[in-house]
């Protein structure tokens, strides 16, 4: 059978499971009643049964693709959201969820209807619901704007959430190339946000169906294969388990209940998929959860286990003491079993169980303390996911750093002061800073990781102490970008470059502006901008800073410039030859503005000259550098002359060129060589010329021309170096 026959075998099934789901459980006004009145006062029932009414004749004569009036699904929306004892605001809110985009009803309509939250909640669903339909771009702009309806009042995801998982309850009657879109959709984004609210339940089926309708032919083998493996031992294996857990915890006097924790389809395609593993491997490992009264009884439960069952080292995670940021609480133990299994035990309380398996939504179910912590800790994310849409420069970068933030795997730290903060699963301490606060991380310069110093790109892990050290001229590295993984931090960091390269593309631009207007005896000071705005619309801006960050970033040139600024200002200006002026200054730490040629490696005392590249800045090369031939021929404007300072600082990168005979342990002369010379090897290549020599290549740092000569001269020593010159262009 051919795969697109496979395609349409379970699009049929899909379709054929929809229609079936509504029909065997149709959802009704009544049966939401009576189920809403267990735990909401009458008035709130009135006010669904009220809004049900509304929405009735609003979507009156409109069917959903299963044949059914369009008001099952809302019903249907709703009833997800009762299950999970929301409030009556929402509730409502779910069955008018649609009223906005599909009929002529009004926000103000609802809200003298309803009141401004139901109305709230349902304008906030409606502008979700065009999400995702258009270009990645304007996707990426949606999902700024949900996070800001999130923020606004996290109820609107709730119901966005629950309008999702009934549509994929159904979704098999969608055609298949929307069937695709809208699962890839829920498994990228829906499912993640869903867990990061700590809604398990949730999470996990809309993992389930939406890998059941992306990749339907996987799903039915996986499932067939894990039947087949319950079939055979593991069922019996497990209830033998479990017996054992309770039989230990009655002999303690624990009250408890024991269950088995089957994986799903979706987490086994993952494990499969990211760890490489075999389906057997993963099968294997059974989980046990343990529900118990009080959060005492969770510590004795674990010792009760301990005694039971031999722990494996490192693979124990104390998640009451230390609850994940979405609010999940619960003890994490992995054990050796009967007969050589693996077992991964859960042990927490009722209360913990429903937060875990409701998240956010446990603030409505449980009304105690710890479940309005919850939805605290769930408005801080938010918070944060607003903070990285701020500091975004544009929509995608906003959605790179937010799916760091969705696919958490937690790493907690302290600071010295004993504080916990969470970070993502490869986080270092340049995260960690930025996560005290963005000015800590602006300004670090080194850390002690339990404290001993510690290098800034260290890979951190839980329990360790994180102490970072600050200096108030210090700023961020483009590197920190090559190992920071949070999305807080890597925003953070590029924002503060765009800063750092703007201001000093803005001084480079003065000094290259005053330069040429040296030749016509002028300088910037002497003109009144005010007055010579229309120059600036000439070249596409607005300000002086915009003009001189032009100039600075290679895309104005600065005798162009000049040559405008003059004649518009002195309408008697004869054009002169304002191209050449003096050197440009180069102190060696104008950051990120200037850049230095690697094709030849300039160091100060070299002869340098330089060119001015769109985006790159001043680029500075050897005088001599091969590179620069061209551009002295093609665009001689654009080449400056340049000249170190008296005070250089910092180190330069350049390149040796050494011929060596081919011998055992050479390159380990070389490298220690240029080590005690003080210079810094970045790479070693190695050339083979014949069966005797060999072409080394080293690229190192010096401070300067003098310092290169005299490791040049300790490479000379080495009896197997026959020569080393430095390449140039």
């Amino acid at each position: 059978m051919h795969a697109t026959t496979f395609e349409s075998y379970f699009h049929n099934i899909l379709a054929a499971r929809a229609s079936n789901d509504e029909v065997a459980a149709p959802a009704t006004i009544e049966s939401l009643a009576e189920s809403l009145s267990e735990y909401l006062p009458q008035v709130g029932v009135d006010t669904v049964v009220r809004a049900h009414g509304f929405a009735r004749v609003a979507h009156a004569g409109q069917r959903r693709r299963t044949g059914h009036s369009y008001i099952t699904h809302p019903l249907a929306v709703a009833n997800i959201l009762c299950e999970m004892h929301m409030d009556e605001q929402s509730i409502a809110a779910a069955v008018l969820h649609d009223v906005l985009e599909d009929t002529g009803t009004t926000k103000e309509d609802l809200a003298t209807e309803f009141g401004g939250e139901v109305a709230h909640i349902v304008d906030g669903v409606s502008k979700l619901g065009k999400m995702f339909k258009t270009h990645e771009q304007a996707r990426a702009e949606n999902f700024q704007k949900m996070a800001i309806a999130m923020a606004n009042d996290l109820r609107v995801i709730l119901v966005k959430l629950a309008d999702r998982l009934h549509n994929m309850r159904t979704i098999g009657v969608m055609p298949l190339e929307a069937r695709r879109r809208i699962s890839r959709e829920t498994l990228e984004y829906y499912a993640p946000i869903a867990n990061r609210l700590g809604m398990h339940n949730l999470c996990t089926e809309l993992e389930e169906l939406g890998f059941e309708a992306l990749y339907p032919l996987r799903a039915d083998r996986l499932r067939r294969a894990v039947d087949t493996a319950r079939r055979t031992r593991h069922k019996a294996l497990m209830d033998e388990i479990t017996r054992s857990f309770e039989a230990a915890l009655r002999r303690d006097g624990i009250e408890a209940q024991v269950s088995g924790r089957e994986k799903t389809l979706y987490s086994i395609y993952k494990k499969m998929k990211t760890q490489r593993k075999p389906f057997q491997d993963i099968v294997d490992v059974f989980g046990v959860r343990i529900i118990v009264s009080q959060v005492e009884d969770c510590y004795r439960t674990l010792g009760v286990a301990h005694n039971l069952y031999k722990p494996v080292a490192g693979r124990f995670k104390d998640y009451v003491a230390i609850p994940k940021a979405n609010g999940y609480q619960s003890l994490h133990t992995t054990l050796i079993g009967m007969r050589g299994v693996t077992m991964e035990v859960q042990i927490r309380t009722r209360e913990m169980d429903a937060v875990a398996d409701h998240g956010i939504a446990g603030h409505w179910l449980y009304k105690s303390g710890d479940a309005s912590l919850n939805r605290a800790r769930a408005s801080r994310w938010i918070d944060g996911v607003l903070d990285l849409q701020r500091r975004a420069g544009d929509p995608q970068e906003f959605i790179e750093s937010l799916k760091t933030d969705l696919f958490p795997d937690e790493v907690y730290v302290f600071s010295p002061k004993g504080d916990i903060f969470e970070l993502p699963r490869g986080a270092c301490p340049v995260d960690f800073a930025y996560a005290v606060h963005t000015d800590i991380g602006n300004h670090c310069v080194a850390c002690r990781v339990d404290r001993t110093l510690a290098p800034l790109s260290q890979q951190l892990e839980s329990g360790q102490t994180v102490d970072i050290i600050t200096s108030p001229d210090a700023r961020p590295s483009p590197a920190w970008l090559g190992f920071a993984v949070s999305g807080r931090a890597r925003s953070a960091i590029r924002q503060a470059l765009k800063a750092q390269h703007r201001s000093e593309s803005i001084a480079l631009g003065r000094r290259l502006l005053n330069r040429s207007l040296e030749n016509a005896n002028a300088s910037i000071k002497d003109f009144d901008f005010r007055r010579l705005r229309r120059v600036f619309r000439e070249f596409g801006v607005r300000k002086l800073d915009e003009v001189l960050a032009g100039i600075g970033t290679g895309n104005l040139m600065a005798y162009a410039v000049a040559q405008r600024l003059l004649a518009a200002d002195n309408p008697d200006y004869e054009a002169v030859d304002i191209d050449k002026g003096g050197p440009v200054a180069i102190r060696g730490g104008e950051g990120l503005v200037i850049s230095y040629g690697r094709c030849c490696g300039p160091v100060p005392g070299d002869a340098v000259i330089g060119h001015v590249t769109p985006e790159r800045g001043l680029v500075l090369h050897v005088d001599t550098c091969h590179n620069m031939d061209a551009v002295r021929r093609r665009m001689p404007n654009q080449v400056i002359p340049a000249r170190w300072t008296d005070s250089i600082a910092g180190e330069f990168e350049t390149t040796l060129m050494l011929t060596v005979n081919r011998r055992k342990g050479v390159l380990a002369e070389i490298a220690a060589s240029v080590n005690q010379g003080n210079a810094g090897i970045s790479n070693i290549r190695v050339d083979e010329r014949n069966a005797e020599l060999s072409s080394v290549t080293v690229d190192l740092s010096v401070s300067n021309r003098s310092h290169l000569d005299r490791v040049r001269h300790r490479l000379l020593a080495i009896p197997a170096v026959q020569s080393v010159r430095r390449t140039v262009g």
